[in-house]
């Protein structure tokens, strides 16, 4: 049996990066289970504080996996991140056409207020407005 996963990344400003990540993935802000009743019960689950403004996004589809987006007061540096997301692009054509797939994809993050880290032969890493990393690459074919 197939397993599903939730990813959760720890920031300062929760709504700040929730705008962003929307924007990056297509995402939608997700209505809390109607088993916590409110979003202020549903991130109580996590340990956020009362009061904190907290994200919960999901896939409009279904399909991919659910992103919490939870404040912190302490989650250190960009460095600590011990997971990444990657932005894939459609993987049919050329390399060539690949390549500007994942160039217009940062291009289109920037504007949305990520920024380019370094650019390698097969992915262009980026930052979200709080310094977490991910890349921009194809998706497997």
């Amino acid at each position: 049996m197939a397993v599903t996963i939730d990813l959760a990344l720890y920031c300062a400003n929760a709504r700040l990066l929730a705008e962003f990540w929307k924007s990056a993935l297509g995402y939608v802000e997700e209505i809390p289970a109607a088993r916590y009743g409110t979003g202020e019960e549903s991130f109580a689950r996590f340990d956020v504080p009362a009061g904190d403004d907290g994200a919960l996004l999901c896939d409009p589809e279904g399909a991919g996996p659910r992103l919490s987006i939870l404040p912190v007061a302490d989650r250190g540096t960009a460095a600590d991140n011990r997971l990444h997301i990657d932005v894939r692009v459609p993987a049919d054509g050329t390399a060539a056409d690949q390549w500007e797939r994942i160039r217009a994809e940062a291009a289109r993050l920037v504007r949305a207020g990520g920024t380019i880290v370094a650019t390698f032969d097969d992915h262009v890493l980026m930052a979200d407005p709080e310094g977490n990393e991910f890349r921009v690459t194809v998706a497997p074919a």
